[in-house]
């Protein structure tokens, strides 16, 4: 099976001062830590979407061997995976959809998913809810170019006119590092919410599955 990470990271963060891509997280960037997480996958191919900041993320962060895709309209309300669509290897299975704001996702939840997934459509399933990351067969990729905003993948995900499997992953959502109170708390490792209230955040990429957590795994 060939398979195509597609890293989300076109978001914009005005409220921050700063492009969230490049907050500090471990001696590097957020970006840089979430790319380097997604290269460690061994994926055949990655792809890394980016927007307004294009410039100083590619200044600041290590791309090497990255597939890069600008996303310059993404900040008025298009989605970042329709152009990157385009730069998808012919040979690719399938893609894993990951957002450049959750650190916290590992290579096992990534390749559990891809292992176990059966039908066109697979998500995580942790102990708190669904979250990334998520497989897309590439039956589907002419949907996905219909999207209006990167958001609207969960609504193929809920929408019951393509069967899903839904794989178990340890432990909670990882966290998004949406705001600074989520950048804080998960710099100092204190616990709490997967993700932020909406008002104030920044929109890197789709939220949280707002689905309930379901028994077993294909619909």
């Amino acid at each position: 099976m060939f398979v195509t990470g597609l890293l989300l990271g076109a978001g914009s963060s005005p409220h921050l001062g700063t492009p969230w891509q490049l907050l500090a997280y471990r001696g590097d960037t957020l970006l840089g830590c979430t790319v380097q997480a997604a290269r460690e996958c061994g994926f055949d191919q990655l792809i890394v979407t980016l927007g307004s900041a294009s410039g100083q993320v590619r200044d600041r962060v290590d791309l090497g061997g990255v597939r890069v895709v600008d996303s310059p309209h993404f900040d008025t309300g298009s989605a970042s995976i329709v152009p990157a669509l385009d730069a998808v290897d012919r040979r690719a299975d399938g893609i894993v959809v990951l957002l450049g704001d959750q650190p916290g996702v590992t290579s096992a939840t990534v390749w559990s998913l891809v292992a176990e997934v059966a039908t066109p459509i697979g998500v995580c399933r942790y102990g708190d809810g669904e979250s990334q990351p998520c497989w897309f067969g590439r039956e589907l990729f002419g949907e996905l170019r219909g999207l209006r905003a990167d958001a609207e993948l969960w609504n193929l995900v809920g929408s019951g006119v393509h069967p899903v499997t839904r794989v178990d992953a340890i432990g909670n959502i990882p966290p998004r590092i949406s705001t600074w109170a989520t950048y804080e708390r998960v710099i100092s490792g204190a616990p709490g919410p997967a993700v932020e209230p909406p008002p104030g955040t920044h929109s890197s990429a789709l939220p949280t599955n707002p689905h309930r957590r379901r028994r077993r795994t294909s619909t």
